[in-house]
């Protein structure tokens, strides 16, 4: 055969070639979800922002990886877990190289991580899908919370905060004053404390505040808020959780119980709490994250609020302080506090 004709065959089945893959797109990776992708176009780079590790944000975790597992695209998923130490700083830098690296989704436990996560996405079409974040409004994460708008939703948790001080009423009848240690730049932390407060003045309540900036000022500002008070109430506050332990110290010493806002602050040696379920909100986040990724636009999926609570005591605790659990508690459920 002639090397004309031979170069003229090459050329006519590399042109075939480069039809084909023109028609087939080029390209066998997904889509991006929020642009309308599907499950069976490839694997979807899903990434989770842990704000910092304390019992209630890892459960959020595993909430949100179990939903995605038990999910019908789970062997679509590529799943990177990153947690930010307690530092902002850290998120901001976690999240931007999530963004350059175009993942298809993040998500962002804690209003901190939310923060990182929304800015870094903000002139991406990413979507961020936030986990444990009370007051998203006021965090700037979203317009409305039944009607997000751009490209951000995803779970609230929201304190009880009239179960909660009925809790305390009846476990102290004689409580008058009640002692709040919290973060002020933490927004989740500032939206409690104002709700607390308008709901505790009704029932006689006083709320002693006391505001730190960072992990430094909590056991000067502790030892100075628990002697003013009957007991301290604390939030989901990411900085005061973290260093549970040196507010215990300080409220043991003024022989005052602290109340905790979910089962493993109990566990860890708080009185009691309205306890909220830290894996079933992951869970609830993980189902968003999920209908996102199949093709629903984020800023059309309200905002999943969570109010469910149920009463959880430390019965250690509660021996500590001679304090008898009330019938109306009889049924809470029992904790002892963890060793050491």
């Amino acid at each position: 055969m002639k090397k004309s004709k031979i170069a003229s065959l090459l050329t006519a089945a590399a042109l075939t070639l480069t039809a084909l893959t023109a028609c087939s797109g080029g390209d066998t990776s997904s889509d991006s979800a929020n642009d309308g992708g599907n499950a069976s176009a490839g694997s979807y780079k899903v990434g989770i922002i842990q704000y910092g590790s304390h019992p209630s944000l890892d459960n959020c975790n595993q909430g949100i990886e179990e939903a995605l597992k038990a999910s019908d695209i789970a062997d679509q998923l590529d799943i990177d877990h990153q947690d930010g130490n307690m530092d902002s700083a850290t998120c901001d830098s976690i999240a931007k190289n999530m963004v350059a690296k175009e993942y298809d989704v993040i998500f962002a436990i804690a209003t901190p991580a939310a923060i990182s996560a929304y800015a870094a996405a903000a002139n991406t079409d990413i979507p961020v899908v936030f986990c444990a974040v009370s007051d998203p409004v006021a965090a700037g994460l979203v317009d409305d919370l039944t009607a997000p708008g751009g490209n951000c939703t995803g779970t609230a948790d929201m304190l009880d905060f009239d179960a909660q001080t009925d809790l305390i009423m009846a476990l102290q009848p004689d409580v008058k004053k009640i002692g709040v240690l919290y973060t002020t730049s933490e927004a989740n932390s500032v939206s409690h404390l104002a709700t607390l407060k308008e709901i505790a003045e009704p029932k006689g309540l006083e709320i002693v505040e006391q505001g730190v900036q960072g992990a430094a000022d909590i056991p000067q500002a502790a030892a100075s808020l628990c002697p003013q008070v009957d007991c301290v109430n604390n939030f989901t506050d990411n900085n005061v959780v973290n260093n549970l332990s040196v507010l215990l110290e300080q409220a043991n010493a003024a022989n005052i119980p602290v109340y905790g806002s979910e089962v493993e602050q109990v566990a860890n040696g708080c009185i009691a709490s309205m306890s909220i379920d830290y894996v079933a909100l992951g869970n609830a986040t993980g189902d968003i994250g999920v209908r996102i990724l199949k093709g629903e636009k984020a800023g059309d999926i309200p905002v999943q609020q969570v109010y469910d609570c149920a009463p959880v005591v430390n019965t250690d605790v509660l021996a500590q302080f001679g304090i008898t659990l009330p019938d109306a508690y009889a049924d809470a459920e029992k904790v002892t506090t963890n060793a050491e």
